[in-house]
């Protein structure tokens, strides 16, 4: 008997839907927009949270010299390093052989370097540090002692990067719950106005329901189905659309600190669900404002 009910109430949801079609499209598209706009800040953050991770999980660290080091010295830094335990030379980078990535990644513009008299990129050593050997004052330690010597210029590694972005990251966080609450009362206002506006269009309707016997719930349950519905759809469009434009655009940036390539990863099944879940509860809960202000009237 329930299930004969329910399906009853979601016909007439998909109805009223279908009758009402150019409303629940405007309300359906401008609450997509809110969401994508939303889903994109969520796109950013979980990448930023990825970076981090991977960062963490090995620690890298750069040493610039001042010129090109010749190869007694590269091997005198190389010997200092075995004093640290945890510690591995990954491979070193000339001048030259940073100008051609550079040159690789500038592509057609490459051209532009050729006016250069001299080649103003550093020499570099890159070296890894295992997190589970090196404890937290080791880079520091060995930044210091690196620093010390002639050749060497400066001395950078990824906690600095990571220490960095998880003090933005506790920024974008405490916008993102401002941000994330004003789309939710805009997404709300729209569901709240455009559940409205089929309640009075069929105001006579329901009028006729009730006088022969219809229950107030037996005449909201289809309202609140078809507010839910529309969350849903704007929630599924707007997650449609930024897929393609990570299929599209974002997917094909190549983002680059330093030599570190950074992959740009979408958003996992589980947070998918998770969004189309929510933006249908916030079609319900505007269906449900909406029916609460009509039958107080």
């Amino acid at each position: 008997m329930k299930i004969t009910f329910f399906r009853y109430f979601v016909r007439q949801a998909l109805a009223n839907i279908f009758k009402n079609r150019l409303g629940h499209l405007i309300g359906v598209g401008t609450m997509a927009i809110a969401f994508l706009i939303f889903n994109t800040f969520i796109l950013v953050f979980v990448n930023l949270n990825h970076w981090t991770k991977e960062w963490g999980r090995s620690m890298s660290m750069s040493v610039y010299f001042k010129g090109e080091p010749d190869r007694v010295s590269l091997e005198n830094i190389k010997k200092e390093l075995l004093h640290f335990h945890g510690v591995t030379t990954k491979r070193f980078i000339s001048k030259d052989d940073a100008m051609e990535s550079l040159r690789r990644r500038l592509g057609e513009k490459a051209g532009l370097l050729d006016g250069l008299k001299e080649n103003p990129l550093p020499a570099c050593l890159e070296i890894i540090l295992s997190r589970d050997k090196s404890g937290d004052s080791l880079p520091y330690q060995l930044k210091t002692r690196l620093e010390k010597i002639d050749i060497v210029d400066e001395v950078q590694y990824s906690q600095e990067w990571i220490s960095r972005f998880q003090a933005i990251m506790k920024a974008i966080k405490l916008i993102g719950m401002v941000f994330g609450g004003l789309l939710f009362l805009a997404a709300l206002f729209i569901i709240t106005n455009t559940i409205k506006l089929t309640i009075y269009a069929r105001k006579d309707e329901i009028e006729i329901l009730k006088l022969v016997g219809a229950t107030n719930r037996f005449v909201k349950i289809p309202f609140l189905i078809e507010g839910a519905i529309q969350g849903f759809l704007g929630g599924l469009i707007a997650l449609i659309v930024l897929f393609l434009i990570y299929i599209i655009v974002i997917s094909r940036v190549d983002l680059r600190v330093g030599f570190a390539s950074l992959d740009i990863i979408f958003l996992s099944p589980q947070f998918i669900l998770f969004l189309l879940i929510i933006s249908g509860i916030i079609g319900f809960i505007g269906s449900t404002i909406s029916l609460g202000r009509f039958f107080r009237i």
